[in-house]
């Protein structure tokens, strides 16, 4: 008896299609570097979250709480918000300038930047000295603690970004940023955004209410 030949079938010889949400072949469909700024971010918004919500859970529950205008000098650090929200619009230049390629744009706008802030960090640490020196210590009452707390937090927060952005700088400098990793500036900026939005969070709950 003859064996009959089954019919070729070109879906067997077909490669196998990968998941529709994940192509291995093509790589993610998010940029792995922003994916993991993205989740570090989520983690400091929990952080602050938590800070922020302290601060107003004690506030609520404290009827002597002081006026902040009273102990605080609210002109200076609305000025020093100012500066920090400028700097936003100069490290948003300096993204721009490095997907361009051009390299003495990033240099300019990334330097101008990192000069915003670190003078954000001098006025800071400047304000500390001045109420330090009028004996506004930390362990005073639970106002001074929460407002050291949060701000000396942020501030940490910034030291942080700007020696990050001086980082960058320097690789730019270098000519190790161009058009094809423009997206470490990007990263950068993309932090740099965040703590400038915390700080106007902060400036608003500690300074002004």
């Amino acid at each position: 008896m003859s064996q009959s030949i089954p019919a070729y079938d070109p879906a067997l010889d077909a490669p196998a299609h990968h998941h529709a949400i994940y192509d291995y072949d093509s790589g993610p469909p998010v940029h792995r570097g922003k994916f993991a700024i993205w989740l570090f971010l989520a983690t400091e918004v929990m952080f602050f979250a938590g800070l922020i919500g302290t601060y107003i859970v004690l506030r609520m529950g404290t009827p002597t709480w002081p006026d902040p205008a009273d102990r605080l000098a609210v002109d200076i650090t609305a000025f020093n918000t100012f500066l920090l929200i400028c700097s936003s619009a100069t490290m948003v230049a300096a993204v721009e300038q490095a997907m361009k390629g051009e390299r003495g744009g990033v240099l300019k706008w990334l330097g101008l930047t990192i000069l915003i802030g670190a003078t954000f960090v001098g006025i800071q640490v400047y304000e500390y000295f001045q109420l330090i020196a009028h004996g506004s210590l930390p362990n005073v009452d639970i106002f001074w603690s929460t407002f050291y707390a949060m701000t000396g937090f942020h501030g940490l927060h910034v030291s942080a970004g700007v020696v990050w952005l001086i980082c960058i700088w320097i690789a730019a400098a270098l000519g190790k940023i161009n058009k094809e990793n423009y997206m470490k500036v990007e990263l950068a900026g993309l932090y740099w955004h965040f703590v400038d939005l915390v700080w106007v969070v902060l400036f608003t709950i500690v300074y002004l209410m």
